[in-house]
């Protein structure tokens, strides 16, 4: 349940004003991969894709370009690396993954950013260089917001735990 209210989160925030990059979408794909039903993966890419389609046409009122199947076929890489977190609680794995995934955007959607817009940078090396120099301000703070979002929501579960024994104990008193 918790895979679910995360990736609601990730779309909601998307709605919001936030610092550019620093939000909740890679922690909730990776928490999702790692925590939620195998079968039910659809889920979040659709979910994340159809707020791509609203933001793009109506929020930026941008042209919808193929650029964006590239940011889906990063999502479901993302999920799948989750998968990878499913028997560990490892803080070095989940926060690796967690790196990984900021790179891989970075890498991945500047690259199509450059390839897909005609207008933007020239189709040269230089051009690309500076797409993603363009970015870098961007890439720092998605960087820190994978890596915020990744380690609350993969301690959620443990706090939640811990609080629930809280409250189950906190009618009794011990017997003196």
């Amino acid at each position: 349940m918790l895979a679910y209210v995360f990736v609601a989160l990730a779309v909601a925030m998307r709605f919001l004003p936030h610092s550019f990059g620093f939000t909740p979408v890679a922690a909730s794909l990776l928490f999702f991969g790692a925590r939620g039903a195998a079968r039910r993966a659809w889920i979040p890419l659709v979910m994340l894709a159809s707020s791509d389609v609203l933001l793009t046409l109506f929020w930026y009122k941008y042209p919808f370009t193929w650029d964006h199947f590239v940011t889906w076929a990063w999502y479901a890489a993302i999920l799948w690396l989750g998968t990878q977190l499913r028997s560990t609680n490892s803080w070095l794995r989940i926060g690796g993954s967690s790196l990984a995934a900021s790179i891989s955007f970075f890498v991945v959607s500047n690259f199509a950013v450059w390839a897909a817009w005609n207008d933007m940078y020239p189709k040269t090396w230089q051009g690309l260089m500076t797409c993603y120099a363009a970015a870098v301000p961007f890439f720092r703070s998605a960087v820190t917001g994978d890596l915020f979002f990744t380690a609350v929501f993969f301690a959620a579960p443990f706090a939640l735990k811990a609080l629930s024994g809280i409250k189950a104990h906190g009618g009794q008193t011990a017997a003196h």
